[in-house]
């Protein structure tokens, strides 16, 4: 985990946080990991709009190169061969920052992509509580991985496997049911407070 700078003087003057936070990331990228209905997509968009940057979500491209959705891929290929192409996307979509990247929610939990994440830039991990996760992914037809009997034990399931492993990024932001605005300006002020590798 990084540690945060408290240097009350950084020289940055008057700018907003957005500028102050676009400063400090240079050339790197803010990739967003943690579990489907995070808000890791709604939230790197407007991140990406106050830094000036593109966004990209992964599952979007994976979709686009592909020309099948998440759901047909896991049918057709299994979750095996899709983390095979989600780590080839993303591998990729981090070269030639900075960008802001939303990933899929097992992607950081994959070996070989977590260390191109890692490498790549800056590893957003937005954090949420069950309750507010399954909120959002109940109203959803489109999650494989909660195609089963009981799929709110289903993504507590994957909260207990994975929430280890997401604690491995450089920043934790809790997502919760609050303006998306709010979530922003807190990973924004998480950016431009952070000390950053060379």
């Amino acid at each position: 985990m990084s540690e945060t700078s408290t240097t009350p003087h950084s020289g940055l003057g008057d700018k907003t946080i957005g500028e102050k936070a676009r400063a400090k990331l240079g050339r790197r990228n803010v990739i967003f990991v943690g579990l489907m209905g995070a808000g890791k997509s709604a939230i790197g968009r407007l991140v990406a709009q106050q830094l000036k940057i593109p966004f990209v979500d992964t599952d979007s491209e994976i979709e686009r190169v592909s020309r099948m959705t998440i759901s047909e891929l896991f049918a057709s290929y299994g979750e095996d061969e899709f983390r095979a192409l989600e780590m080839r996307v993303i591998k990729r979509l981090l070269r030639g920052g900075p960008k802001v990247v939303s990933t899929g929610g097992g992607a950081f939990v994959n070996d070989n992509t977590r260390r191109h994440i890692k490498r790549g830039g800056i590893s957003m991990w937005l954090k949420a509580d069950i309750e507010v996760l399954w909120e959002r992914v109940s109203k959803r037809e489109h999650r494989p991985l909660l195609k089963t009997e009981n799929p709110k034990a289903t993504l507590l399931a994957l909260m207990e496997r994975r929430y280890p492993i997401y604690q491995e990024a450089d920043i934790t932001i809790e997502s919760r049911d609050v303006r998306k605005d709010i979530i922003v300006k807190e990973v924004l002020e998480a950016i431009a407070s952070t000390e950053l590798k060379a």
